[in-house]
C-alpha cells in the first residue's frame, strides 16, 4: 500500500480556477478599460487639433490687450478741449432785424 501524498491528484485544478477567474475579470473589465483608453485617445486627438486654434486665440487675445492698453495711454495723455461758448440767452422778445424798436 502506498501512503497518500499531501498533493491533490489534480495539481492543475487551482491553476485552472485562477485562470478562469482571470478570464472572467478580463471579460468583465474589458469594456470600461477600453472606454477609458478610447476616451483618452479621443481627448488627445481633439487636443492635437485644438491646440493650434488655442494658440491663435491666445495670440489674438494678447494683441487685443496690447491695442486696448495703447489706446488708453494715448487718450489719457491729452488735455480736455476748452469749454464751448454757448452765448447768453435772451429774456425779452427777440430784437428786430433792422435794429429799430417799433412803438407800441
Amino acid at each position: 500500500m502506498t501512503a497518500s501524498s499531501p498533493r491533490p491528484s489534480r495539481p492543475w485544478g487551482a491553476l485552472g480556477a485562477g485562470a478562469a477567474a482571470l478570464a472572467a475579470c478580463a471579460v468583465c473589465c474589458a469594456g470600461p478599460i477600453l472606454a477609458v483608453l478610447g476616451g483618452i485617445g479621443v481627448t488627445s486627438a481633439i487636443g492635437a487639433l485644438w491646440m493650434p486654434a488655442l494658440a491663435v486665440l491666445a495670440v489674438a487675445a494678447a494683441l487685443g490687450v496690447l491695442v486696448v492698453r495703447h489706446r488708453r495711454r494715448t487718450t489719457s495723455c491729452h488735455t480736455a478741449p476748452p469749454p464751448a461758448d454757448l452765448g447768453m440767452p435772451t429774456l425779452g422778445p427777440p430784437p428786430e432785424a433792422d435794429g429799430s424798436h417799433a412803438a407800441r
